[in-house]
């Protein structure tokens, strides 16, 4: 399998060098070369697999020429082993219809882990097969930070410097950053900054010659076609839990960057039966416009309980433009440098009329997240987070026929967000046990400039050369 980029021109690369790479040197983002599909007597043969055992099988053809089948199941055992469920992503039903699919017993306690735990594996063992370092940064709107920071803090030839809009994040997640004390991980709070100026400023470094000369700059975001590779596993474990391939089965998916909506993309295109996929935002409604009326443009920011879904720029919608625009990418590359320069794009009757057929959208304002909260807590003895509460109010207003179970992605704890969960139910949720210390634990973290130049300063003056 090779990749290759949605902009058109940067050279095509193996798993273990998308990997690395993270962002493509044209500035476009790594997608497979074509899609791997699986029959659907493939696919029923995977019912009951453990979770390793089911991602192995999954991810194989992603992996063909950098991994061998016998080392990724070694790999997703041991990401998979630090799971708090047996499960790893258990399945839960609410009422007749409603399912939710937990994503937050990972180290972090957010659907991050699933695929970061991975993602710090693969770091380490195709920075073994050469003397090179890597010089992870990454921005957070939240959870993305805590996620990556766990699976590198410590691990040999890899820095990691993580950028978060200051005051912006929960104060859960900040310390489950600025906790991890290890040297080689470099937390920065970016003062009068949001998550697209960080997303923004990361960017800039993967496209400096100065910084990509000296540094080998990885990623974690979801720009890395292996998080959202991982991402995809979760889509068929939930699958074939309510019947497939014979059942069909809708997800609901809270997002702001479009990578985790993006995977269950991924998924139908390999065989699995989707009904549809329900992209849910919060006021920052720019996937919304888009998919409900051909309008992707940036409006601003407004914060909210949900953090990480505070996003205006949707870095993964890109993928899914190159897939539906005939995979040209030319076309796509001027259609982006459009955007980049005006923050303002309209899809081509293409990409609308191919979207349509596997996705709608809602999007739920603070009233509809508490309301939602609410609901659950009183009619199902469930707590959830704000995230989630999107995710499950655009599950339960989407219309879907009454025979297809509709499944919400949970996608982190509801004690990674006490207060929101506490106003709209009154109850505070407590943070596990394995957690429970946080916040009597030493904080560190810098804090400087929104801005391009004092974070690539930061980064030069404490990164370790590539060679």
């Amino acid at each position: 399998m090779d990749y290759i980029s949605t902009r058109g021109s940067a050279p095509a690369l193996d798993f273990e060098g998308a990997t690395l790479a993270g962002l493509a040197s044209d500035g476009g983002l790594y997608v497979p070369r074509e899609w791997p599909r699986f029959s659907a007597d493939e696919i029923e043969a995977m019912a009951g697999l453990p979770y390793a055992e089911l991602a192995a099988k999954v991810m194989a053809p992603f992996v063909a020429g950098s991994l061998s089948e016998e080392r990724l199941l070694e790999l997703t055992t041991q990401a998979y082993g630090r799971f708090a469920h047996k499960a790893v992503t258990p399945l839960k039903q609410l009422d007749e219809q409603q399912w939710v699919l937990e994503l937050f017993h990972g180290p972090t306690l957010a659907f991050k882990d699933v695929a970061l735990q991975l993602l710090g594996l693969l770091f380490e063992e195709f920075l073994g097969r050469s003397e090179g370092n890597l010089t992870i940064v990454g921005a957070t709107s939240g959870d993305t930070g805590s996620a990556a920071i766990d699976a590198v803090a410590g691990r040999a030839k890899v820095d990691i410097f993580m950028l978060h809009p200051k005051g912006r994040v929960s104060d859960v997640q900040r310390r489950q950053m600025t906790t991890v004390l290890a040297p080689n991980v470099h937390n920065i709070a970016l003062e009068n900054a949001n998550f697209d100026d960080a997303q923004a400023i990361v960017k800039r470094v993967f496209n400096d010659k100065g910084m990509t000369d000296r540094f080998a700059i990885g990623a974690v975001n979801s720009i890395n076609w292996a998080r959202l590779m991982a991402q995809v596993v979760y889509y068929f474990a939930a699958g074939l839990q309510l019947g497939a391939p014979h059942r069909k089965v809708a997800f609901s998916v809270p997002t702001g960057n479009f990578g985790d909506v993006f995977a269950g993309y991924v998924a139908a295109q390999m065989g699995l039966p989707i009904e549809k996929l329900i992209v849910a935002t919060n006021v920052n409604d720019i996937l919304h416009r888009a998919l409900s009326d051909g309008d992707y443009s940036q409006g601003t920011v407004t914060p909210t309980a949900a953090p990480s879904m505070d996003i205006q720029v949707s870095s993964n919608f890109e993928r899914l433009l190159f897939d539906l625009g005939g995979r040209d990418g030319l076309a796509l590359a001027e259609q982006m440098a459009d955007f980049e320069s005006t923050r303002s794009m309209q899809l081509t009757n293409a990409q609308r009329e191919g979207a349509s057929g596997l996705f709608q959208s809602a999007r739920a304002d603070a009233d509809e997240m508490a309301s939602t909260i609410a609901w659950a807590w009183e009619s199902c003895g469930e707590l959830i987070d704000p995230h989630t509460a999107c995710g499950l109010f655009a599950a339960r207003t989407a219309g879907v026929e009454a025979s297809i179970p509709v499944v919400t992605l949970a996608t982190a704890h509801p004690a990674k967000f006490p207060e929101a969960v506490e106003r709209a139910t009154g109850h505070r949720p407590s943070l596990p046990a394995r957690v429970g210390d946080l916040f009597e634990r030493e904080e560190k973290c810098s804090t400087l400039p929104g801005t391009f130049e004092a974070v690539a300063e930061f980064v030069a003056e404490l990164a370790s050369p590539k060679v």
